[in-house]
Order: structure tokens, then C-alpha cells, then sequence
């Protein structure tokens, strides 16, 4: 889309929805639910899964990155490569840091950014969490936490281990398939294998806990209500294990 000069937005929907608007081949808008102009690129640029359709000829309704677009994708390298780096040090953002013991007894300077992270480390608050409390794309969290361990003021405690989840039945996604083409025909795989996107999961390892969820996002494409109702029926039962 770049090389042929296209103009028109480009829609990410998953677990997260973003967007980014082309002129004339040059990307010069991108947002995110919490995030526009280059950390809105770049947050949608990290993203592993969604669901994207493209707009052709729909002109941006605003711009919000005001750089070239080759300078926005040597910048977005250059991120990249740091992102490694830091990786070695951080290697999850469920990682939980606290202030370490200063044993030198000298002066360090610090920036606002550091001092806000250093207040925030408080041996309980995981990577993530601290992004979300400060508004922060996690790539500027995890910088500064690597910058506040270069200068030995901060030091890693644990990487909070995640509860493991439950997956549906093996026969789930055989079973829905069957009953939503009895109402749906044809195009039932296709209908799940989109909601699978927007939802950001895989048949292999779907949540349980996201399996009701997933059948009434299912139902409302159901046009006919006595089907709908019927379809909730049958494939509430799936629940029942």
C-alpha cells in the first residue's frame, strides 16, 4: 500500500483496535485506544494478532504524525533493536521491580519519567500495571525501568506468575460449527473464524471463561430471533461441563 501511492485507512480490530490513515502512500495518522501519532504507530506495529481490513480512497480526518514515513519506520526500527536489548534484562512485562539498597552513598540525578517510575516500584506492581496506572505504552515503562537499573536503583523481584487457565472441551468448536451452520449455512466457519480474531484467540486455546461471551457475539449475527434463541439454546449446553 505504501508503494502504490494508496490513500485510505487501515483497521486492526482484535484484542485491542487501532487504526492507521494513508495519503498518497504515507502514513500520516495512527490510533489506538489509548494512544495517536507514533506511539499509537508503534503499539500497533508490537501487535502479534487482529483482524485487519483496509478502506480504500477514505481521506483522513486528521494527522497526527507530522514526520516522513520513512523516518517513522527507521525510528520504528531503532525502537525495535533497543526493545531487544532491553529484553535481556526485562524479559516479561509481568516482571515486578523495587528501589535497591544503595550501598555507595552517592548523589544520582534523575528525570521526572525515572522519578515517577521509582515511586511506582514498590516490590508489587508488575510492568504492565504500572503502564496502565501512568497511561504509558509499555515500551516507555520498560525504557525507564532499564535506564533506573543501569544507575542500581532499581532491582527485579519476581515475574508474577499468571493463573493457568482452563480451556473449552475438546469437541467445542466441532460442536458450535455444526450447530451454527444449521442457522447460519455456508458461511458459519467464516462468521467464527472472524469473531475468533476479534477476540484475539485460537481454537486450540480458547478460555473457558470467554466461552459465553464468545456464543452471544456468535448469536447477534443470527438475523432471525426465534433461531437466535435457538441457537443460544443448544449451544448454552456446551457450557455445562
Amino acid at each position: 500500500m505504501l508503494t502504490e501511492k494508496k490513500t485510505g485507512k487501515v483497521a486492526i480490530r482484535g484484542n485491542e483496535d487501532g487504526e492507521i490513515c494513508l495519503e498518497i502512500g504515507d502514513i500520516v495518522h495512527a490510533r489506538t485506544n489509548h494512544f495517536a501519532g507514533e506511539n499509537a504507530f508503534f503499539t500497533i506495529m508490537s501487535w502479534r494478532a487482529g483482524k485487519i481490513t483496509f478502506a480504500p480512497e477514505l481521506p483522513p480526518k486528521e494527522k497526527t504524525i507530522h514526520i516522513s514515513t520513512e523516518q517513522l519506520l527507521l525510528n520504528w526500527s531503532s525502537r525495535k533493536q533497543e526493545f531487544e536489548k532491553i529484553k535481556e534484562v526485562i524479559p516479561s512485562t509481568n516482571s515486578i521491580f523495587r528501589p535497591s539498597l544503595q550501598k555507595d552513598g552517592k548523589e544520582k540525578n534523575i528525570g521526572a519519567d525515572q522519578w515517577n517510575i521509582l515511586v511506582l516500584s514498590n516490590g508489587t506492581k508488575t510492568i504492565s500495571e504500572i503502564a496502565k496506572f501512568l497511561e504509558w505504552d509499555e515500551y516507555k515503562v520498560l525504557k525507564t525501568v532499564h535506564q533506573l537499573i543501569q544507575m542500581d536503583l532499581l532491582e527485579r523481584v519476581e515475574d508474577r506468575v499468571e493463573v493457568k487457565k482452563k480451556w473449552v472441551r475438546g469437541d467445542f468448536f466441532a460442536v458450535l460449527d455444526m450447530e451454527f451452520k444449521k442457522v447460519m449455512g455456508p458461511v458459519a466457519p467464516l462468521i467464527i473464524d472472524d469473531k475468533l480474531v476479534d477476540f484475539g484467540e485460537h481454537k486450540e486455546t480458547f478460555p473457558e471463561q470467554r466461552a459465553l461471551p464468545f456464543i452471544e457475539a456468535l448469536s447477534e449475527e443470527i438475523p432471525n430471533p426465534f433461531k437466535r434463541n435457538e441457537f443460544l439454546k443448544i449451544a448454552m449446553k456446551l457450557l455445562s461441563f
